[in-house]
């Protein structure tokens, strides 16, 4: 044991290995943090490992044009033309029939629909695409939207796992163990693996269907039953109105529109409850909560108005056609980070931000000074052209169907064959996988599918860098032998124990570690270290690299750990406690059936 130790410590000390592991220890924390974006942290990361001389530029930059990324791009403009020309209308038509008529039927739904379709489109649009559905089925079904969200994430992210197109961490995956040297994947490489985890996964969603929280809704309109879910908004005292000189209790405000005031600023000054004796004065502005009806009734009464953003003034002309929607912003919204005085919103979108939701949470700021996270829910009100204008943006996701530009119904089929092609040529061996994905990109384009400037619009930048960043992690792991001085450490541990637990270990570790940074990240790093792990015990090195593939897939614990569980964190109203409350079991069954699937596989 001790001359192990010594051995490891004697190598670490080399220079190239000690970068390596600082800067792998500093990414960690920022991932983990969250001080820095994912994809700034890998570039970060990038950065470091060249400017020391542990890689050369183009061992630091070959990520970004590797096979992984560009099939990855071609992806997203393919989904792209998928969604605009409604090939995935027949699914949204089943969800949203009247024979689902529960929350149990609507996920089995999912499980048996969503799943297998996720397995061929990224992750993050299919959500944003199905999240309107969704939310309509609630509506006039009178039920709560957290009865069903989770499940929704749920199931797209498992079925992710069927096929390499399934999510971008499969593709990352893939060029990370070609990399490493144990071998890259194919189109269905681990799709009976997939299929069983689907299995498995489907039949948790309909067994614990029972276990998710209700937050309540309206019978009538979603919008509409909001004064207990956190919405806010601000209201000013404008001149002549009956409330100048009047304290609040006089003033029966709360009374009358069935709100609350949670703060009161005047000029540079804040005050907090209690408040019900301050007297009122010409200019104040007020941070209530309450609902939609509310803020109607509100707009409508001249004793307060809509306090607009200090820079955005609202003209009188721009109160007649309008139209009131909830957008979410998504994951990897630019918007997330800055507050929306700072982003001039009203300027960039002709729309008015009436109020913010944030899961459950109700948040004692003035609106235009929140800072805005992934996830968060925004009630917009704005011209019917405004509101449609907002489908555009790759920012927000509108969480009601509107009508929109579409192209004429024959390029629904044209759109599906391209996809199938996509999908088939590289199966049976005809092109790779990577040729396959670019001609479907601009085959959409070609055919009228798809616009360039959509193209451009749908590809996932964040995305983009964090994958292409994050190779230089298992070069530098590999070239510096931190790879192997790690697996060496872990051997000395795991050398005595059944191959069967070995695997539990790296899957566990993986979906923890998932659950707190990047599960790119978690791919990244560990699939490095799992191979050689793999080598040490004399097993193969692509069941250990599954187990950590299908583990950091597995995100069950966080609203924070896949973007999918961001997505629906706000609309859902759930809390952080809501996701351990329900995950956890889904954690238990994956983590001891994944390995055992695995060992079947390969027959260990």
């Amino acid at each position: 044991m001790a001359r192990v130790l010594v051995d490891l410590l004697a190598a670490v000390l080399q220079p190239g290995a000690l970068i390596t592991l600082l800067v792998l220890a500093g990414s960690i924390v920022l991932f983990v943090g969250g001080w820095l974006a994912p994809e700034l942290t890998g570039l970060l990361a990038a950065g470091l490992l060249m400017a020391f001389g542990v890689l050369d530029k183009s061992e630091g930059v070959e990520g970004f044009g590797s096979p992984a990324v560009i099939t990855l791009l071609g992806m997203f403009g393919i989904s792209a033309g998928l969604m605009r020309t409604g090939a995935l209308d027949g699914v949204r038509v089943l969800l949203s029939s009247d024979a689902v008529r529960s929350p149990r039927r609507m996920i089995t739904w999912m499980a048996l629909v969503l799943s297998p379709v996720s397995a061929f489109i990224p992750n993050a649009p299919l959500t944003a695409s199905m999240l309107p559905v969704v939310e309509g089925w609630c509506r006039r079904r009178g039920i709560s939207p957290s009865r069903v969200l989770l499940p929704l994430s749920f199931s797209i992210f498992i079925g992710g796992s069927i096929t390499l197109l399934g999510s971008s961490v499969n593709l990352l995956a893939s060029e990370v163990s070609k990399k490493s040297g144990f071998g890259e994947f194919s189109l269905f490489s681990f799709t009976p693996l997939g299929i069983g985890v689907w299995v498995l996964g489907s039949l948790m969603l309909v067994l614990t269907a029972n276990n998710l929280p209700d937050r309540g809704t309206d019978k009538d309109d979603l919008l509409a039953d909001l004064s207990s879910s956190g919405y806010l908004t601000e209201v000013k005292i404008p001149e002549g109105s009956e409330l100048i000189g009047q304290s609040l209790h006089a003033s029966r405000l709360q009374r009358r529109f069935d709100l609350d005031v949670l703060e009161l600023h005047r000029g540079e000054e804040r005050f907090l409850p209690p408040l019900a004796d301050r007297t009122l004065m010409l200019g104040d502005r007020l941070l209530l909560r309450c609902g939609r009806e509310e803020l109607l009734r509100l707009q409508q009464d001249h004793t307060v108005v809509l306090a607009p953003m200090p820079e955005e003034p609202i003209r009188p002309d721009q109160q007649n056609n309008q139209q009131m929607v909830e957008v979410l912003l998504g994951a990897g919204s630019t918007f997330a980070g800055d507050c929306l005085r700072d982003l001039r919103f009203r300027q960039r979108y002709n729309v008015t931000v009436l109020a913010l939701r944030r899961g459950n949470a109700v948040l004692r700021e003035r609106l235009g000074r929140v800072q805005l996270r992934e996830g968060d829910v925004l009630l917009l009100q704005g011209p019917k052209d405004a509101i449609r204008g907002l489908q555009e943006s790759n920012d927000l996701v509108v969480l009601e169907r509107l009508e929109q530009d579409l192209p004429p119904p024959n390029r629904k089929r044209v759109a599906l064959l391209i996809a199938v092609l996509v999908v088939a040529l590289p199966a049976f061996k005809v092109l790779p996988l990577v040729a396959a994905v670019l001609l479907g990109m601009v085959g959409m384009v070609v055919t009228g599918c798809l616009r360039t400037g959509e193209i451009l619009r749908a590809i996932r930048l964040d995305v983009i860098l964090l994958v292409g960043s994050l190779e230089c992690f298992s070069v530098a792991l590999q070239k510096t032998g931190v790879a192997e001085l790690l697996a060496k450490g872990l051997l000395h541990g795991l050398h005595a124990w059944p191959v069967y637990f070995a695997l539990v270990a790296v899957f566990l570790f993986s979906t923890l570690l998932t659950e707190v940074m990047s599960n790119a990240a978690t791919v990244a790093l560990l699939i490095p270290i799992s191979g050689e792990l793999a080598q040490g015990l004399h097993q193969p090195p692509m069941a250990f690299v599954y187990a950590v593939l299908f583990g950091a897939s597995q995100c069950f614990l966080s609203p924070v750990g896949y973007h999918t569980n961001t997505m629906v964190y706000g609309p859902g109203r759930y809390r952080y406690l809501d996701f351990v409350r329900y995950g956890w079991p889904f954690t238990v069954v994956m983590t001891l059936s994944v390995p055992f699937m695995i060992c079947r596989s390969f027959g260990l």
